[in-house]
């Protein structure tokens, strides 16, 4: 069964915290308003009801009303779009990045470029839940959301994704770090995230992108700097093995 988290989820980034934040404070002036406005209504109606023996306001126009039905909505408005752009504004700021990381989105996988280290590689499926889609997907832990190469990055730094797509759109979606960007055949579209926890986070492809749209999960894994450092190098070398396999006569 899907989980019964109903809310948003806080995230492990501060553009997600923000986004939370946010949220949270749009919703209980919401809730605010609405107790305001159905509690005007609810005791109109039952102290002023025709029973009680009171009888209609004879009136077409009140100038006091209309310029109050104005300011005030304008006033909640203007006092949402300030807290709001800010937080529009930082999450479009990818200036300052400690690496770069390019994803590209095919039917159906991703493939990550590290710019500055020149490690690439496809991540797809874990062959444990495209086995499973036919037989029993409860035996599978991470059913749907496992791949067999998980994008890694370092706590703490500011990571840059620059995502664009081969043949379709797909959008590149991670929910603990709060945004969700389209990736676009040619085109670039930027995000970025600072991960503050060590950790392992799932999303998925989040724009209908065909047939097998739904098998096109994404893992994130957060290591600490020293732990990043050791996978960098061990890729690193491991790539270098293959390609002199491959290119040996």
């Amino acid at each position: 069964m899907a989980a019964w988290d109903l809310n948003l989820p806080v995230g492990v980034t501060p553009i997600s915290r923000d986004v939370y934040d946010l949220h949270m404070l749009m919703l209980w002036i919401c809730v605010i308003i609405g107790i305001i406005v159905f509690g005007a209504m609810f005791v109109s109606i039952l102290l002023h009801r025709r029973a009680a023996g009171h009888k209609p306001a004879q009136f077409h126009h009140s100038t006091l009303a209309e310029i109050a039905w104005t300011i005030i909505p304008f006033v909640i408005l203007v006092a949402f779009a300030v807290p709001a752009t800010k937080t529009l504004i930082d999450m479009e700021d990818t200036s300052g990045a400690d690496l770069t990381i390019k994803v590209t989105g095919f039917q159906w996988l991703w493939k990550y470029e590290y710019v500055e280290d020149g490690v690439s590689f496809y991540s797809s499926l874990a062959p444990s839940s495209r086995a499973a889609i036919y037989r029993d997907p409860w035996a599978v832990e991470n059913y749907l959301l496992e791949v067999d190469k998980a994008v890694v990055v370092p706590v703490g730094k500011k990571v840059r994704f620059l995502l664009t797509a081969d043949d379709v759109i797909h959008a590149w979606w991670v929910p603990a770090l709060g945004m969700k960007k389209d990736a676009i055949p040619g085109f670039i579209n930027e995000l970025w995230a600072r991960i503050e926890q060590p950790g392992i986070y799932r999303g998925q492809c989040a724009e209908l992108c065909g047939k097998d749209h739904g098998f096109m999960p994404i893992v994130v894994e957060a290591k600490s700097e020293d732990e990043y450092k050791q996978w960098l190098a061990a890729y690193k070398a491991e790539q270098k093995t293959q390609l002199a396999a491959a290119t040996a006569p």
